[in-house]
């Protein structure tokens, strides 16, 4: 066996650890939310998150920019990436089940595209990207439009909710193309910071979180979100962007899917629906057209 193999074998595992450690977020998410309002769950968790990246900073010999210019750009990043995204989601799953939050939370690379395409039109439309489109949008159909009529109406808004914060995400990935200039994790670091301090006077005015009472469980459950499914999260996938490529990491955009599904079912005792599995299976045939690489000839020699 090569040093190769073995590495590959190494980023391989890491990748399915990274695409179970966000699908676990879902889970996280659905257990903390039960004692913990959406607000002060995700501005702790962003604090958390926050902190120990900052401190990963540390380890590696590096610090964050200091300009009001890139500070202002951190903040705007927050917005799309954290601050809005973690707290519709967070509300969301007060009445959605984990599995399905985490189906429609998945679409980001189909939203991602269709805003490139209409804002910065630098993707050829190609017939693989049309199909992963239309297949991710009937995906959220069959989940969205038929699930809710199951809940007499209730989840619809938190679903669209769920919708709303997967095209804040799709935002966040294509402004976050402006950090080329900056060590990967940096954005990542600065804009978690930004959006605990978007968060956190609103945490105080609105949740008076000195007067919560969270149980054991929530509170175990925000610090794995916060360590594990954020902060860890994002150390793995800054290394796999620079080991397995930015396509290559894509990967987990689909693979979470499944497993944060998994994991709804076997710890929150979830089912899905038949007409949800039909959803998450267009979604993950969507999400794997637009991400996949098409194969290229490779000629003989």
């Amino acid at each position: 066996m090569t040093p190769d193999t073995i590495n590959l074998k190494k980023e391989l595992a890491l990748l399915l650890a990274l695409a179970t450690l966000w699908g676990a977020s879902y889970t996280f998410i659905k257990i903390g939310v039960e004692t913990i309002p959406p607000i002060t769950l995700i501005a702790t968790r962003t604090l958390i998150a926050g902190l120990l990246l900052l401190a990963v900073l540390r380890i590696r010999g590096l610090s964050l920019p200091k300009d009001r210019a890139t500070w202002g750009r951190f903040l705007f990043q927050a917005c799309l990436n954290s601050a809005i995204p973690f707290t519709l989601i967070a509300w969301a799953e007060k009445t959605v089940d984990a599995g399905l939050a985490a189906i429609l939370n998945s679409t980001t690379p189909i939203f991602a595209f269709l805003l490139t395409a209409v804002l910065t039109r630098h993707e050829p439309v190609t017939g693989r990207k049309l199909f992963g489109v239309l297949a991710g949008i009937a995906g959220i159909t069959l989940v969205v439009g038929l699930e809710a009529l199951n809940g007499a109406g209730d989840q619809l808004p938190a679903q669209l909710a769920i919708v709303a914060a997967t095209i804040c995400y799709a935002g966040a990935a294509i402004f976050g193309r402006g950090f080329k200039s900056l060590d990967p994790m940096m954005p990542a670091a600065g804009s978690l910071i930004c959006g605990a301090i978007i968060l956190m006077p609103l945490s105080f005015a609105i949740d008076r979180p000195w007067t919560l009472a969270p149980s054991t469980g929530s509170i175990l459950a925000l610090l794995c979100l916060s360590v594990f499914s954020t902060a860890l999260a994002f150390v793995i996938y800054f290394r796999l962007v620079h080991t397995l490529g930015s396509v290559g990491t894509t990967a987990q955009a689909y693979l979470r899917v499944p497993i944060g599904v998994a994991i709804g079912v076997l710890f929150l005792g979830e089912s899905i629906s038949s007409t949800a599995l039909v959803g998450l299976a267009c979604v993950i045939a969507g999400v794997a057209a637009m991400t996949i690489p098409a194969r290229k000839r490779i000629a003989a020699t």
